[in-house]
């Protein structure tokens, strides 16, 4: 079988996209999805999306999106940007979108290569002596360290990522350091992926919000330097909890092709 595939960067957090509106491929074949992300074998990612058909009324089409070891999984913020850009190049849609992922519905405005997308609330923020934790779509542990520059992220993501008191389940792990009162680099260990990534939409957005709850920033408009490059997090603060969340930054299209299985 000859698969078409798109291959997108978002700050260089990349994906495998694939157009699975004619439901082609089983989103229950790991072992497919797997060797697409291998970077040795196959075509080398950090995680495969596949848009579908939209199901809900309204939407313009669906996420489903897998992390790199063939499971699907929870949100992507990056992989929700690239697929935003993906859906525009093949014509599904021109500059927003609204569609649903497995954390539910979403919207986005398309402004060049900058994709603004819109994330859920978040109304309950675990706070502990030298950590935070919270759930943007995927679930995410947040610490703030000092030279992070030289920090060793996955020995000790690793270490945290399925330590208590996450165990199997496990979580994101994200370490920050504050640069100016709105601006903080982060370096994030990702589950599914088992490693560093250079980028990570849902945990810079759960940092940006981390840092607000925990009083380092009082901008509701955060800067925040990856590896792979800037994001923009924005949001409002109510009684509630944090609402009209945003995750801005630039989605690229690297190369497309086509893969034989």
């Amino acid at each position: 079988m000859i698969i078409p595939f798109y291959k997108y960067q978002g700050t260089g957090n990349d994906f495998v996209i694939i157009d699975n509106r004619n439901d082609k491929l089983s989103k229950n074949n790991t072992k497919l999805i797997a060797h697409l992300c291998d970077r040795k074998f196959g075509i080398g990612a950090d995680g495969c999306m596949f848009l579908e058909t939209p199901t809900n009324a309204g939407d313009d089409f669906t996420m489903v999106y897998f992390n790199a070891d063939g499971n699907e999984s929870t949100m992507c913020g990056n992989g929700g940007r690239c697929l935003v850009a993906f859906a525009k190049e093949i014509g599904v849609i021109t500059n927003t979108a609204k569609f649903s992922a497995i954390d539910g519905p979403h919207d986005a405005e398309i402004e060049n290569e900058n994709i603004k997308l819109g994330m859920q609330n978040v109304t309950e923020i675990t706070t502990k002596t030298n950590y935070w934790w919270l759930d943007t779509g995927s679930p995410h542990h947040v610490e703030e360290v000092k030279h992070i520059d030289s920090f060793d992220v996955f020995t000790n993501g690793k270490r945290i990522r399925s330590g208590e008191p996450y165990f199997e389940e496990g979580s994101n792990v994200n370490f920050v350091e504050q640069l100016t009162p709105n601006t903080f680099n982060v370096r994030t260990y990702e589950r599914g992926v088992e490693d560093e990534t250079l980028s990570c939409g849902t945990g810079v957005t759960a940092v940006a919000i981390a840092m607000h709850k925990a009083q380092k920033t009082t901008s509701e408009k955060v800067n925040i330097k990856t590896l792979g490059g800037d994001l923009i997090i924005s949001f409002t603060k109510t009684a509630k909890g944090y609402e009209n969340v945003y995750l801005s930054g630039p989605a690229k299209l690297v190369f497309k092709g086509d893969i034989e299985w």
